[in-house]
């Protein structure tokens, strides 16, 4: 610990590394430091800022042979006034504590997990780009069943992880509406792990995804497991539509990943921009009366859909091929001004860090 002390204590003014922020995609970068716990014996230690990017495991871990595994995605800006916070931070413990229980996997302490978030942003400062640039840093917490086990049943030791690394948009061409088809696999099983951040769930996204892009697709819509006639979310973010009357309709069922997110769309559009906003099922037919339509995560904030293809043909929103909605515009811009700090946010959103 000496070491990483001493190389913090250097760093405690400001001294952005050099790169060309207006050039990141989004890629995984290995930055300067990471925080790591451990689970042993029925307890996490105290965790510590390390330099190693690397992990070390068994070939027995659980991880390898049962995807005892869960993570979260949050994201730490610099704000106009130059601070560097970042959002929710406490909403992502939550969710991760969901995820691992039902993984049977140790919960993480939520004080502990939005320290390990400030601890970690605050030590690769130098990573976070600067305002303006369009890039942000993105934050990768991470847990996995690390203890050998060979037969079916959790492991019995865990590490918890958090790496950073500056992004730049999520999807290529930042806003550009995009094409999305419907696959004919499902994403989540009826009663399944849909609505946790599990490794498994993304795994089997890959092939669809593939797929998909194969045919000029950015994504999958994916349909409800059970009839195949609601819209639930694509393979890395939710969805949301509006439609001809200004609505926000936002499609809801228990195996739909809670995106922070959505729901914090869901309150700006509510609460601070005064729109009409349902949350509830979205039948795959009304997609042709919608007049925009976007997805929406950590990665990609917002990112408006053009275009699905669905078995009955193919259907192009009103909003257009060439930018984003009017309704959408407006709600990515009061987001991100709240997480840049030049709009005024509800309390507690924004976590200052430095």
């Amino acid at each position: 610990m000496e070491v990483i002390d001493s190389e913090l204590s250097r760093r405690s003014h400001n001294m952005k590394k050099d790169i060309d922020w207006s050039k990141l995609g989004f890629g995984y970068t290995p930055t300067d430091f990471r925080f790591q716990a451990e689970w042993k014996d029925g307890k996490w230690s105290e965790g510590k800022l390390i330099s190693d990017p690397n992990i070390e495991l068994s070939e027995a871990a659980c991880v390898f042979h049962y995807a005892q595994c869960c993570f979260e995605g949050l994201k730490a800006y610099e704000t106009v006034d130059g601070h560097i916070v970042t959002f929710r931070p406490d909403q992502n413990a939550e969710r991760m504590q969901h995820s691992a229980a039902r993984l049977e996997m140790p919960e993480f302490p939520k004080e502990l997990f939005v320290k390990a978030v400030e601890e970690v942003v605050r030590a690769n400062a130098d990573w976070v780009p600067p305002y303006g640039t369009g890039a942000t840093l993105y934050i990768r917490p991470v847990m996995i069943g690390s203890g050998p086990q060979i037969g079916v049943a959790p492991a019995n030791e865990f590490i918890f992880r958090i790496f950073v690394m500056p992004v730049g948009a999520y999807f290529k061409g930042a806003i550009k509406p995009l094409k999305l088809t419907i696959p004919e696999f499902d994403r989540a099983a009826p009663r399944g792990t849909g609505d946790i951040k599990a490794g498994l769930n993304y795994a089997m996204s890959l092939h669809p995804t593939m797929e998909a892009h194969r045919m000029g697709y950015a994504e999958n819509i994916y349909l409800d497991p059970a009839t195949r006639t609601y819209i639930e979310e694509t393979g890395g973010a939710n969805l949301l539509f509006v439609d001809k009357e200004g609505t926000i309709v936002v499609p809801k069922s228990d195996s739909i990943l809670p995106s922070i997110t959505r729901r914090s769309l869901v309150e700006v559009a509510r609460d601070i921009l005064g729109m009409k906003v349902e949350e509830r099922k979205v039948r795959l037919d009304e997609l042709k009366d919608m007049q925009e339509g976007a997805l929406c995560g950590t990665a990609a904030v917002l990112a408006p859909i053009g275009m699905i293809n669905t078995p009955d043909g193919d259907i192009y929103l009103p909003s257009g091929m060439e930018k984003m909605g009017p309704v959408c515009t407006k709600l990515r811009e009061t987001l991100t001004g709240i997480q840049m700090g030049t709009v005024k946010g509800p309390e507690g959103w924004i976590y200052k860090i430095k």
